[in-house]
């Protein structure tokens, strides 16, 4: 786990990357784009995954936990959960445990503009993990990440997904929070990102208060 101050985390990405370390995840927010941009390429080369930067971690519920999410709030179960937001993914899991599920492993990828792991390579492992038999996947404003996954739900992803897309009312141009959540012009809103998976069948919420019964309503119906 890298908890640096920013302008060393690009140093300790790669220091991990050359100790043959398999998986980093980096809690640090506002990394250097540029040092952040070497940093992913020198791990990919060593063939390091990395989980964030500006990321609470991951957690398999009740068996093991990197980062610096609250654990009691992930009893384990059988929904997989992503989410760019770290107070989101305490939240979607909360919603989920409250309806009588659980969490397989919780995933924050982080909202930072240049990110390791990401909605592309996580969904296929849930899709692949028994375990799991729903996914939640949390979004939010800025660059095309969601829309991506949306492609790639349409053409692997069998079971069901719940999304919740955060900063509908975010004005354009303003940088929400994450140094990632900023909209172009019509680009990267949530109305778009939102659009795009219920195109291809996911049950989107308006509200991450909505999560737990969403969850519970796809799961009904397999």
């Amino acid at each position: 786990m890298i908890f640096v101050p920013p302008a060393f985390v690009g140093d300790a990405v790669m220091e991990a990357a050359e100790a043959g370390i398999e998986l980093a995840v980096i809690i640090t927010e506002g990394a250097p784009v540029k040092d952040m941009q070497m940093a992913k390429a020198y791990a990919t080369k060593h063939n390091m995954k990395t989980i964030g930067p500006n990321c609470p971690g991951i957690i398999t519920a009740e068996e093991c936990k990197i980062g610096i999410m609250p654990g009691m709030i992930f009893k384990k179960g059988n929904v997989g959960l992503i989410s760019k937001s770290g107070t989101l993914t305490y939240e979607g899991a909360n919603q989920v445990v409250k309806e009588g599920f659980g969490i397989t492993t919780a995933v924050g990828i982080g909202g930072d503009p240049i990110i390791g792991l990401s909605y592309k390579q996580i969904l296929p492992m849930f899709e692949a993990d028994p375990e799991t038999e729903a996914i939640v996947m949390i979004g939010e404003i800025g660059g095309d990440l969601e829309i991506q996954a949306a492609k790639l739900i349409k053409e692997q992803i069998t079971k069901p997904v719940v999304a919740f897309i955060a900063g509908q009312t975010a004005p354009k141009g303003k940088t929400m929070g994450h140094a990632g959540a900023i909209v172009s012009g019509t680009a990267g809103t949530a109305a778009e990102k939102m659009a795009a998976l219920e195109a291809v069948g996911v049950k989107v919420v308006v509200s991450p208060a909505e999560i737990g019964k969403a969850v519970a309503e796809v799961l009904a119906k397999k």
